[in-house]
């Protein structure tokens, strides 16, 4: 392909984006195909000659299209969002554009640079405290494995790299048991063992019990194990559950733990003032984390990874061969020292992109409006005869679940709900996921889309209780 046709067929791509954008919603929010059927519509070999640009984009129409599900789309209600906006979208055609690998800052001063200052811009933005250190990671739970290794290395006196696991004590880690399940794979990566993963008990509001973190602590001490890190979670994937950070925090001091703090989802909300009483205690954690990708408005992947002493994670991290050597070594930043991955992609210059282009003020009144639809949905919930709650909400994260009159066996309820959930994103109008509370099928009404607005969660709330209704 050359300049011009690569021009001719941007232009046209670009307008199919615009396009796409702007009628997102005549779209089924989840694909609505069957297992295989996409795959059947794709050759089974490659091509032997060049095909035409023309034919390959009225392909990915006709045929891809179909199987992909809209993240984008302002009925997406499932998980926790992966939201994307039209300035970080430009900002990605550059990045593909140049196609720069942002390694060390040789190889790209600018993304390094940038990612510096756009990562204390976003420390600013949500009150971390001065002491924080940022670099972009993947995602949360690379972050989360960063944090572990980091953690194992100094509970170990730095002999894990070097030379293993076999004869040190066994290493113990904390979580809740509504944590993510990073937190066990990232164990799992570690070499630390599943079996050594403490989960925590929880109280009503399914936030961790410092007392039972601290019984645990000291009995593993006294077994002769050595309790190397305890992740918080602020905003849990299940409920968004926010465990007592300053309780925790001063237990982990007391006992010499490395604690790291999980906000992927709602540490985006501390932008806004308001939110940031989930940060009490802040100043214990050696690490934390939250995605801008989640709720942003910044294209995945975009993970802000932030640590107290980063030479504890360079030094767990790094790998010096005599290619990755640089004159400049000693006087910059070279972000491979900071992650799992050598090669990076110049991520920062979609946050930049979004940051400039909403303002914080912009940022914060879409996320505060998220918010407040959740909390209207949690009115209209509660104020439903057939509905009840099964949760508190947490910021956009509503949970509830269909308890019609006359039914009160667990396992007829959790049919039900199992059955409306399936109805309603089989409908393609909207999409939910479902979670388990204390036992019970839940369904979870996460708002966070970039273009959702008031209407979209007041028909998803009509669609709702017409199908549970048909029952």
């Amino acid at each position: 392909m050359d300049i011009d046709e690569f021009r001719k067929q941007a232009h046209r791509m670009v307008d199919w984006m615009a396009d796409y954008m702007a009628g997102i919603e005549s779209y089924p929010v989840r694909a609505q195909v069957k297992p295989g059927e996409i795959a059947a519509k794709l050759p089974d070999g490659p091509p032997a000659e060049s095909e035409s640009m023309d034919l390959i984009f009225e392909d990915f129409q006709r045929d891809i299209v179909p199987g992909v599900t809209h993240w984008q789309h302002p009925s997406f209600f499932a998980y926790f969002t992966a939201n994307s906006s039209p300035p970080s979208v430009l900002a990605e055609m550059l990045t593909a554009t140049l196609g720069a690998q942002c390694m060390l800052w040789q190889t790209s001063p600018a993304a390094t640079e940038m990612e510096t200052k756009v990562l204390d811009w976003l420390r600013q933005m949500t009150g971390l405290g001065e002491g924080f250190h940022g670099v972009i990671q993947d995602s949360a739970s690379s972050a989360i494995l960063c944090a572990i290794l980091t953690a194992r290395e100094q509970a170990t006196g730095w002999q894990g790299n070097k030379a293993g696991l076999k004869n040190v004590p066994k290493l113990t880690a904390y979580t809740s048991g509504e944590t993510h399940s990073a937190t066990e794979k990232g164990i799992k990566i570690a070499g630390m063992g599943s079996d050594n993963l403490r989960k925590l008990p929880v109280d009503e509001n399914f936030a961790v019990i410092p007392e039972e973190l601290e019984r645990m602590i000291v009995e593993d001490k006294k077994a002769g194990m050595v309790p190397a890190i305890v992740v918080a979670s602020i905003g849990a994937t299940g409920v968004g559950a926010i465990d007592p950070l300053r309780a925790i925090g001063e237990i982990c001091a007391k006992h010499g733990v490395f604690l790291h703090v999980d906000a992927a989802w709602a540490g985006s909300a501390w932008i806004l003032p308001e939110t940031r009483w989930m940060m009490d205690g802040m100043e214990y954690a050696d690490s934390v984390v939250f995605n801008p990708h989640k709720w942003m408005f910044t294209n995945f992947d975009c993970s802000a990874h932030y640590v107290r002493d980063p030479d504890a994670l360079v030094h767990t991290l790094t790998i010096l061969p005599e290619f990755l050597k640089s004159r400049e070594q000693g006087q910059v930043i070279d972000y491979r020292d900071w992650s799992v991955p050598l090669g990076r992609r110049f991520r920062a210059l979609k946050l930049w992109f979004v940051i400039r282009s909403y303002g914080v003020e912009g940022l914060q009144e879409m996320i505060r409006a998220h918010i407040g639809y959740a909390e209207e949905l949690e009115g209209w919930i509660e104020a439903a005869e057939d509905f009840e709650l099964v949760a508190p909400r947490v910021l956009a994260l509503t949970t509830f679940r269909y308890h019609p009159k006359g039914v009160d066996d667990e396992a007829e309820l959790d049919r039900f709900n199992e059955d409306l959930i399936t109805k309603l994103n089989d409908s393609g109008k909207l999409y939910l996921t479902q979670t388990r509370v204390r036992g019970k099928y839940a369904i979870r009404f996460n708002i966070g889309q970039t273009w959702t607005e008031r209407r979209h969660v007041e028909a998803a709330w009509q669609i709702i209780q017409e199908t549970a209704a048909g029952l």
